[in-house]
């Protein structure tokens, strides 16, 4: 655990007590802070108060007493419209924050001698993949690393920070939004296409928070943009004039005069007087694809500037296991493989999974995020077979139309029995693509378990198959 400091003998108003809420909690408890806590749900507050935290309806909190008010990310700050924490908070003049903000004031008050270094990433897709990416080879390379924030460990769980260390961290829009003063060493934003609009008021406000993964730094940081989309390359444009940060554009599209860069899957480092090759990464299995192109940019450029030699680098990268629940095979029954891309989420992400086969029976579906999958009908001539599940189900049989079979299966289970019976019939090399293109809340937790789920049913099969 980081202890939080900065808040000693001060209250500190929290709202939302999922795993950042109670992780945040402790942190302060933890630095000399009194937490306390609130949440709309009832059912929430019982593990609270089993931990001995103070729990207090905020509504009726005299909030002059608050040094803060650390927010869940998953609790509207902006739009639709603010949790009524919010105007309560500012008319007392009370600053409202994440768990990454209360990471970032307690990194700033270490002495210079005792701080560690730390990269932060962000992007609509491929954040999680670049997070680990950057991970393993930091880890390969014999260096103190830790990895948390939107992935896997909460910021606040991670160990104690020291001197010599590296934090790796992920973070999402949300988490953005309430940040101030996080001025990470290595800054890195993938990618920005149109997501959680309804949460920041449209894109603008998207782009916004995103842009504050920049907004602290000083000239002796680096960030990391990717310039494959036009949000993104017109904010590389924009920081080369008024920002003094050390500026890395990536790219998995074209070649950069000042940059690093992917061509057909050979990446090159051109930020020097000539581009060195780096490696190809069509050798790297769990590193296939364009997306996972401008993952690797991402991960060298951010490497680098750590101060890794390239060959620390490459010998990371083609040790990669890969990212649970994006683009994982998960096994083979016969002459069919199966792909878990469970962490695909919306239909950008989605596309980055299609695009890597020629030929697939996908497996699609649940909470549609706006357009849906519109932006995907250039692909559907890969799709063998549709099965279609969850909410999305025959809004997505609509937008696929006469463009490939479809059918309705509505259950993962259902879905994965009927690709598997089609793909084994056709006697040939197959695959099934479980890439949803939408969120996972109709049906399960979050995409994970979804994940978890598909893996399971290939499971069962499997078993049958042997029996």
């Amino acid at each position: 655990m980081i202890p939080v400091k900065g808040f000693e003998g001060k209250r500190v108003a929290i709202f939302g007590l999922g795993r950042s809420g109670l992780s945040a909690a402790r942190a302060l408890k933890a630095g000399g802070a009194e937490p306390v806590l609130w949440d709309d749900k009832p059912s929430n507050l019982l593990p609270a108060t089993k931990a001995g935290f103070t729990v207090e309806n905020l509504k009726n909190a005299d909030w002059s007493e608050f040094a803060a008010l650390v927010l869940s990310p998953g609790v509207p700050l902006t739009h639709p419209q603010p949790h009524w924490t919010v105007p309560l908070a500012k008319a007392a003049g009370v600053p409202v924050m994440g768990d990454i903000e209360l990471f970032a004031r307690t990194l700033a008050v270490l002495p210079a001698h005792k701080r560690p270094r730390t990269v932060a990433i962000t992007g609509t897709n491929g954040k999680s993949t670049t997070t680990a990416l950057i991970g393993h080879i930091l880890k390969a390379a014999g260096r103190d690393v830790h990895v948390g924030g939107n992935i896997g460990i909460g910021i606040l769980d991670l160990p104690e920070m020291h001197a010599g260390s590296i934090y790796v961290i992920e973070t999402s829009s949300y988490q953005l939004d309430l940040t101030m003063s996080f001025s990470p060493d290595v800054a890195v934003l993938m990618n920005i296409t149109p997501d959680h609009l309804d949460r920041h008021g449209g894109m603008e406000g998207y782009i916004k928070a995103k842009k504050r993964i920049f907004m602290a730094q000083s000239s002796k940081q680096t960030a990391v943009i990717g310039a494959d989309d036009d949000y993104t390359a017109a904010l590389i444009s924009d920081m080369r004039v008024n920002s003094p940060v050390k500026l890395i554009s990536i790219s998995s599209r074209r070649t950069l005069g000042q940059g690093v860069y992917a061509l057909n899957g050979v990446l090159y480092d051109g930020t020097g007087v000539r581009a060195r090759q780096v490696i190809d990464l069509k050798e790297v299995r769990t590193l296939t694809g364009r997306h996972n192109w401008q993952n690797a940019a991402a991960a060298y450029s951010a490497c680098k500037a750590l101060g890794l030699e390239m060959e620390e680098i490459v010998a990371g990268m083609r040790t990669f296991p890969g990212l649970a629940h994006r683009m994982q095979e998960i096994g083979r029954i016969g002459k069919v493989r199966f792909i878990n891309d469970s962490k695909a989420t919306n239909a950008d992400a989605a596309r980055q999974a299609m695009s890597s086969f020629d030929s697939f029976y996908w497996i699609a579906g649940g909470v549609a995020k706006a357009g849906g999958i519109d932006e995907l009908r250039d692909l559907f001539g890969r799709v063998k077979h549709a099965y279609l599940i969850g909410e999305a189900a025959e809004l997505f049989e609509v937008t696929i139309g006469k463009s490939a079979a479809c059918t309705q299966s509505r259950l993962l289970f259902t879905a994965v029995a009927q690709a598997y019976a089609a793909a084994e019939k056709s006697g040939r090399e197959e695959i099934v693509l479980f890439s949803p293109a939408c969120a996972s809340f109709d049906q399960f937790t979050d995409f994970e378990a979804r994940g978890d789920a598909f893996r399971d049913a290939v499971s069962e099969i499997k078993l049958g198959v042997q029996a």
